[in-house]
C-alpha cells in the first residue's frame, strides 16, 4: 500500500495581491514567508508556505457563483473555544462569517475573501474519523445534509453561559435561530 499525501498548501490567482494577502494573515494568523511581484506566500505553521498568491500581469474578474471553481478550503481547530476564540479575534478586527452552519459533522464559520471565496473555519463533533462517517449515513445527515445556519454571537454566548461542546455540536441548539437557508449564502451573488 502507497502512502498517503497530506495537505501542503492552497493556491488563489488574484487580482488583488495586497488585500488577500492582508486577509489571509489577519484571518489565519498567519504571516508572509516571501513575497515579490507575481508571488506572494504565507504560513501560519512551520511549513514553509500553506497559501500561496499568485498575481498575474492581466486583469482578473472575481469569481461568481456560477464560475466553475473550488468553491472552499477548510481549517479545523482542535476545540470549539478555540474556534470562538478566532471568532472573537477577527469579529473585532471587522471580519465577519458570511455563514456559519451547523453540519452535524461539524461546527462551520465560512468567511468570504476578497476575491469571492470561501474560508471554512470548523471543529469536528466527533473525535474518531469512523464515528463521523457513522453520523454521516444516518437519518438526521440524510434529511438535511447541510444543516441549520445559526449565530455566531448566540453561540459564543451559550458557550459563555456553560453550555457543553456536546449540546453545541448537536444540531438542536441551531436550529432554535430563525436564518435563511444557509445553501443561499453558499451559493448567492458572491456579494
Amino acid at each position: 500500500m502507497s502512502a498517503s499525501p497530506k495537505f501542503a498548501h492552497v493556491v488563489f490567482q488574484t487580482a488583488k495581491p495586497q488585500e488577500m494577502r492582508d486577509w489571509y494573515c489577519t484571518v489565519l494568523d498567519g504571516h508572509v514567508v516571501y513575497q515579490d511581484e507575481a508571488l506572494s506566500f504565507i504560513t501560519f505553521d512551520e511549513e514553509h508556505h500553506r497559501v500561496a498568491l499568485i498575481h498575474p500581469p492581466v486583469s482578473l474578474k472575481r469569481r461568481t457563483p456560477d464560475t466553475a471553481a473550488m468553491h472552499h478550503v477548510a481549517y479545523t481547530f482542535d476545540s470549539i473555544d478555540d474556534l470562538l476564540d478566532r471568532y472573537v479575534l477577527l469579529r473585532d478586527k471587522g471580519v465577519q462569517p458570511a455563514v456559519c452552519i451547523a453540519h452535524g459533522v461539524t461546527t462551520s464559520m465560512y468567511y468570504r475573501d476578497p476575491d469571492g471565496n470561501f474560508v471554512e473555519m470548523q471543529i469536528d463533533r466527533y473525535e474518531k474519523p469512523d464515528d463521523a462517517t457513522a453520523y454521516m449515513k444516518g437519518p438526521e445527515y440524510a434529511a438535511d445534509s447541510v444543516g441549520p445556519a445559526f449565530d455566531p454571537e448566540a453561540l459564543l454566548q451559550a458557550r459563555r453561559d456553560g453550555a457543553t461542546v456536546e449540546e453545541l455540536s448537536d444540531r438542536a441548539w441551531a436550529l432554535k435561530s430563525d436564518l435563511p437557508d444557509p445553501m443561499t449564502v453558499l451559493m448567492g451573488d458572491g456579494s
